[in-house]
């Protein structure tokens, strides 16, 4: 290990205290590669609702790291072998002012190779999910030409895990503790490929999510931290999610596996079964119906779609349509909407597969809505509030088929509605429908059915689909 020179930076209470980075190069710390007597110590932020924070050993005027913020982590120092309390300040607080946590006593061995994991909320005053340090002392096993990796449950509000390597349905950790871990010496793992990592928890045991890590390196040695509160969402920089963690630092946060929701909005479809290759994902799916939860790992997909049949496994001869999804990212949030006539007559549109990702604006107040036109023959519309038999605020203005707009959504009054669907440029609405809001409601309003429908079409209506919990719904609203 290469390591720059040592710094003197004070000699207080008999201690003396020296630093020193390392490049970012390095693979790993062990004890054989520290110089007698000294000690290699660095901080993981993993506190949610903490703010970036100085980390002092106490009696020092200077941190040992600075302005260390929510996911990142410092470089390695060095210190003398001894006991210190270790404290934290908010990031240029003054060294004399209180510290907001502080360690006490930790004494630390020549040769100790620490890694200290701030997590817990720092608001909290309940001792189940409180503010504190974690301190890791290092000492993975040989990973030969596998990978070894020590995995640490540091998110504060998420319940006892089961860690499933495979992702196959059998959990090889069978309950890792709220701020426990799996051991200094570290889980084997197979190196050179990315893997599936499912994390279940409740009783009976059931999957709640999934993460794809990337490749392990042969003979790497990794901290994966659970970080994040399960109160945000998987999008938002406080959501649960993994973070992986090298000798040389911080590799990178894995988010959760993305999710789809798929909405039939196909006008002349009927139910359908939805395959990708012979996995099916969505059984019996209705026209206006919202399928549940479906966690793929983060790609692109070509869906199959088949009238229902009876069972799960792949019917036999083509499917009745084949459509591509858009490239799904970790951490997000998709509604995967089917729409256009699968048997389409001259000049209609024909059977495709729109997605539109959940970026609804979570800081307004106010019910937030993102308007999706998937009505296959209807032209580009104006929606707006309804006065008089006439659109007298337009809310969302011109969306032509098939669009979806605004994407972060448009603050809409929490109160009961009618909105009106008009041809952009018209006060006229050609239908109008009774809606309630609620504060902090976000939505997607998808307006679905075919306007002028043929003998066994579906006609024109609206779905609600309510996003603000898991798993998400939708409501089908007749126009009126």
């Amino acid at each position: 290990m290469k390591k720059t020179p040592f710094t003197l930076i004070a000699a207080l209470l008999g201690l003396t205290l020296i630093l020193t980075a390392c490049d970012d190069d390095d693979d790993g710390m062990g004890p054989d590669q520290l110089p007698e007597g000294t000690v290699a110590l660095r901080v993981v932020h993993a506190s949610p609702d903490a703010p970036a924070v100085d980390v002092y050993a106490e009696g020092l005027d200077q941190p040992l790291f600075s302005d260390v913020a929510y996911g990142e982590v410092t470089d390695y120092l060095m210190v003398l072998e001894g006991t210190y309390n270790i404290q934290l300040r908010g990031a240029g607080a003054l060294p004399s002012s209180h510290p907001v946590f502080e360690t006490g006593n930790l004494m630390v061995s020549d040769g100790d190779v620490i890694t200290a994991i701030a997590t817990g909320f720092l608001s909290s005053m309940d001792a189940e999910d409180e503010f504190r340090v974690l301190p890791l002392f290092e000492d993975f096993a040989d990973a030969g030409s596998s990978a070894r990796v020590r995995i640490v449950h540091a998110s504060p509000d998420a319940p006892t895990v089961a860690i499933d390597v495979a992702n196959d349905g059998a959990p090889e950790i069978a309950a890792l503790d709220r701020f426990e871990d799996t051991g200094a010496d570290g889980v084997e793992l197979p190196a050179g490929t990315s893997l599936q990592i499912g994390i279940w928890a409740g009783a009976p045991l059931a999957r709640v999510t999934a993460f794809t890590t990337p490749a392990l390196p042969a003979g790497g040695e990794l901290l994966v931290i659970a970080i994040g509160s399960l109160e945000s969402l998987p999008r938002e920089e406080t959501g649960f999610s993994l973070l992986a963690v090298a000798g040389s630092g911080a590799i990178g946060r894995i988010g959760q596996n993305p999710v789809v929701y798929a909405l039939h909005a196909g006008p002349d479809a009927p139910a359908v079964d939805i395959f990708a290759g012979d996995l099916e994902l969505v059984d019996n799916l209705s026209f206006a119906g919202l399928s549940g939860s479906i966690q793929v790992p983060p790609g692109s997909y070509t869906l199959d779609f088949f009238g229902t049949t009876a069972g799960s496994t792949r019917p036999g001869g083509p499917p009745a349509a084949s459509v591509d999804t858009p490239q799904l990212e970790a951490g997000q949030r998709y509604l995967a909407i089917a729409t256009g006539f699968l048997a389409p007559e001259m000049g209609e549109e024909a059977f495709r597969l729109v997605a539109f990702r959940d970026d609804l604006d979570l800081a307004s107040s106010m019910a937030r809505v993102s308007a999706i036109h998937a009505s296959p023959d209807a032209p580009a519309v104006d929606i707006g509030t309804v006065n008089g038999g006439e659109i007298d605020r337009v809310v969302f203005q011109n969306v032509a088929y098939p669009e979806g707009k605004p994407e972060t959504g448009a603050d809409v009054p929490a109160a009961a509605l009618t909105l009106g669907v008009a041809p952009t440029g018209s006060p006229d609405p050609v239908a109008t429908f009774d809606i309630v809001t609620a504060a902090g409601l976000r939505v997607f309003a998808v307006a679905v059915g075919a306007l002028a429908p043929d003998a066994g079409e579906e006609s024109f209506r609206l779905v609600v689909v309510n996003t603000s919990e898991a798993p998400w719904t939708a409501t089908p609203v007749n126009p009126n």
